[in-house]
């Protein structure tokens, strides 16, 4: 039996993981209450976890071009982003409200990942600009296309 590759591994945990977030989204969904409030979120969830498996099997079965892997460098990059995901998560979403809390966590994201010079203020007016426009289209598409319900706490 040859040995797997730390590329292939990395591959294999990273998608079991998502796989298995997929399926706690999922089985959420289908619990909640009201249920009807939860029909869109049901319908997104069950498409992402059959992706997220079909995925994760790949990975297993050596299905997947893992190309070289992740560098340290952009682990350590990547847990700043799961840190900020899981503050939302587990926190702000429902303590500031679903609108308030995707725009100061996109904004943050934003203001990590943008490789654009935190000293000029043009790279700042821009990381705003987008971010107040990524909330007007989440606002208009789960508010007023699809009236769904959405955490709503402090601010809305």
């Amino acid at each position: 039996m040859s040995e797997i590759s730390l590329p292939r591994i990395q591959h294999i945990a990273a998608s079991g993981v998502v796989a298995a977030v997929g399926v706690w989204v999922t089985y959420v969904s289908f619990t909640q209450q009201p249920a009807q409030a939860f029909l869109f979120p049901r319908l997104i969830a069950t498409v992402f976890v059959i992706l997220a498996l079909w995925t994760f099997i790949k990975a297993c079965l050596g299905w997947s071009k893992v190309g070289s892997g992740l560098s340290a460098r952009d682990c350590k990059r990547l847990v700043v982003g799961l840190i900020i995901a899981c503050i939302y998560i587990f926190w702000m979403a429902k303590g500031l409200g679903f609108y308030t809390a995707t725009a100061i966590a996109f904004f943050v994201l934003l203001s990590i990942y943008d490789p654009a010079p935190h000293t000029a203020l043009k790279s700042w007016v821009k990381r705003i600009a987008i971010t107040a426009c990524f909330i007007a289209v989440m606002y208009g598409l789960f508010a007023k296309l699809l009236t769904v319900y959405t955490p709503r706490e402090i601010f809305f």
